[in-house]
């Protein structure tokens, strides 16, 4: 039987599978063949049967023209997509706290050993006028997060205070800043701040967590949401006291219920118990809670504690192991995330005081304490560097490390000496004008893409880092806003040979201190002081006295004429230039005061958040892990039980 006559069909659909040659003339058998034709062979060319068996189809071919341009189309699509998520790099961010600039081998220090951070300056670039926006933590922090001065976002006040002083007061980053960590989440990436945060914490109750970093673009959080202080750190002695407290929730939880039930006993007549021993029980709760609420004075239970997103996980915490569980996180979150990409803020607690130190690194250093401390640092950032490179990212990470500013001068015990060391720079942690406050480390690393070990002697800032990575990820810099970081990328691969900052201002709290310029079309760097701190006592490099240099007030000096150096000549700002020993001086001085009289006019009055009204501690704001006040716990402990 004929199946394909049976079914009806009007034009030959298949032929036996035969291949077409057109030089020669085959014979082919219809399986099908048109109505009235007999069953018999067809002798034709193939250009016959193409045109017979395959007839002209303008849908069909409309059809598969645009199948193949859509398969086209998407693969050309996907191929970008690819391009432009392998040119999206991983990022990672180490900023050391406290760590002068002449700590470290790269800048040449000989006998603190700090080989894994000196890897980063032979392996990319070495930054050597790099700027902190301020000279303390909490300021200097808030201008890298957001590429602004401190009192662009009111990270100020209007006096001497320039941190913030306790985990309890009610300040804070103000939420509608944005930080290099909201643009990075917008295009895509995991992020994560591990380590320090010190952007302030709660509002207007204990848990409400307005300022946690979960709002300000961080995917994940691990760390110390305050800063380190000298009671973090325990004398061993009071190892009793810590256990004991651990369980004293316990106790006034039986002493309580004990009570209690001799009480209700007593009113039932069901126990016959003297009210002197009811009373008793609970004059010695009442004494207990006395005693801890005495407490609040004591920054260990207060400020002194871990947390793992919102949860608070050791209060008070063990200091000297916070590091080495730091860096385990942060690794963990490499590993979370190897595919990429990401964008990890590793914030350490080294080199802050009190200097927690593991026995392993206690006495190592040629420079007591603090040596100890700084190479137990380094070797924290070996294994951050061990890590990227194990899991394959390091062509594709970007690697930079830093300090939040210089040196704190003033950290002594004794004679010893518990800060850094600024090099060949005057002052340290506190001076915002001299260069030893402001000046730190700059090292960027990304192999394939930073020419290996090139060193740029240019003015640079700690605010440059939130426009450089936007440029690097995609990120669109805020336009509602200025900006006053620059795009670091063509510096740093050499595309240009100038930094883009003209003018750098550096202020203490909101006081302007001093300015410098780097002219366009010349080598010199100038610095104008306006108001220098009065280190003492009389003769000495710091301010002993008062544990850190003041903004206003008698302990500065005001200077009219201001105070002109060349950095490029007088690094080490040691000789005024005067209208004699300089044919410059009033051009410069002349611009420089122009240059600060445009600033002036982009600042807009904001609330300062330093303010000593509400930079204090609420006792309605102390964090506790269990029920207030006995706040004491240990989860990394019992986790590792």
């Amino acid at each position: 039987m004929d199946h394909g006559r049976a079914a009806g069909c009007r034009w030959p659909i298949s032929l036996s599978p035969v291949q077409l040659d057109p030089s020669s003339k085959l014979t082919y058998r219809s399986e099908r063949l048109p109505p009235g034709e007999d069953d018999e062979a067809w002798n034709m060319d193939p250009e016959t049967i193409q045109k017979r068996v395959f007839p002209y189809n303008p849908c069909l071919l409309f059809r598969r023209r645009w199948a193949s341009l859509s398969w086209m189309w998407l693969l050309l699509t996907v191929g970008q997509s690819q391009r432009a998520d392998d040119d999206k790099p991983n990022i990672v961010l180490i900023m050391a706290d406290d760590l002068g600039i002449g700590d470290l081998g790269c800048y040449g220090n000989d006998t603190i050993r700090t080989p894994n951070i000196d890897s980063l300056a032979r392996d990319g670039v070495q930054l050597t006028q790099h700027i902190a926006a301020a000279s303390l933590c909490t300021p200097s922090r808030s201008a890298f997060l957001t590429g602004r001065y401190p009192i662009r976002s009111g990270m100020v006040s209007d006096g001497n205070d320039r941190v913030i002083v306790s985990l309890a007061a009610p300040v804070g980053l103000p939420r509608n800043e944005t930080t290099f960590a909201h643009l990075v989440k917008e295009q895509g990436y995991s992020t994560a701040i591990i380590g320090k945060w010190h952007q302030g914490l709660n509002c207007n109750f204990r848990h409400d967590h307005c300022h946690h970093p979960s709002h300000y673009g961080f995917d994940y959080f691990y760390g110390m949401p305050f800063s380190l202080y000298h009671t973090c750190w325990p004398d061993p002695s009071r190892d009793a006291e810590l256990a004991i407290s651990g369980r004293l929730w316990l106790c006034v939880q039986l002493v309580a219920v004990a009570a209690l039930t001799l009480a209700l006993g007593k009113l039932s007549r069901m126990l016959c118990v003297p009210w002197a021993l009811i009373l008793s029980l609970v004059l010695f709760i009442l004494l207990l809670g006395y005693f801890w609420l005495n407490s609040y004075q004591s920054t260990l239970y207060w400020n002194c504690l871990l947390m793992r997103e919102q949860e608070i996980t050791e209060q008070p915490m063990k200091a000297e192991r916070a590091g080495s569980i730091m860096v385990k996180e942060a690794i963990s979150f490499l590993e979370r995330h190897r595919e990429g990409p990401f964008l990890l803020f590793y914030s350490f607690l080294h080199v802050h005081t009190p200097l927690p130190t593991t026995d392993d690194f206690i006495g190592t250093s040629k420079h007591g304490l603090y040596g100890d401390n700084v190479e137990e640092m380094d070797f924290y950032v070996g294994k951050l560097l061990a890590a990227i490179d194990d899991l394959g990212l390091r062509n594709h990470t970007l690697v930079y490390f830093t300090s939040d500013h210089g040196g704190h001068l003033e950290a002594r015990l004794g004679q010893a000496q518990l800060g850094g060391y600024n090099g060949i720079f005057k002052g340290g942690k506190g001076t915002a004008g001299w260069e030893g406050g402001i000046r730190v480390p700059g090292l960027f690393r990304w192999p394939g893409r930073l020419p290996a070990g090139n060193v740029i002697d240019e003015p640079t800032s700690l605010m440059d880092i939130l426009p450089t990575v936007a440029a690097l990820t995609g990120g669109i810099v805020p336009q509602d806003r200025v900006i006053d970081g620059r795009n670091l990328m063509p510096l740093l691969q050499g595309q240009v040979q100038r930094s883009e900052h003209e003018f750098l201002f550096h202020y203490c709290s909101r006081f302007l201190h001093a300015a410098r310029w780097r002219p366009k079309d010349s080598d010199a760097v100038w610095k104008v002081h306006y108001v220098t701190p009065i280190f003492q006592p009389p003769g000495a490099q710091a301010c002993y006295e008062t544990t850190h240099c003041q903004c206003i007030g008698d302990n500065v000096t005001y200077h009219d004429p201001p105070l002109l150096f060349d950095l490029s000549r007088d690094p080490s700002e040691s000789t005024p230039l005067t209208k004699d020993t300089e044919p410059l001086y009033d051009l410069v001085i002349h611009t420089v005061a122009e240059a600060v009289k445009e600033h002036r006019k982009t600042i807009t009055q904001v609330q300062p958040q330093l303010g000593p009204d509400r930079n204090r501690q609420f006792v309605w704001l102390m964090n506790c892990c269990r029920v207030f006040p006995f706040c004491f716990c240990d989860k990394e402990g019992e986790d590792s039980s």
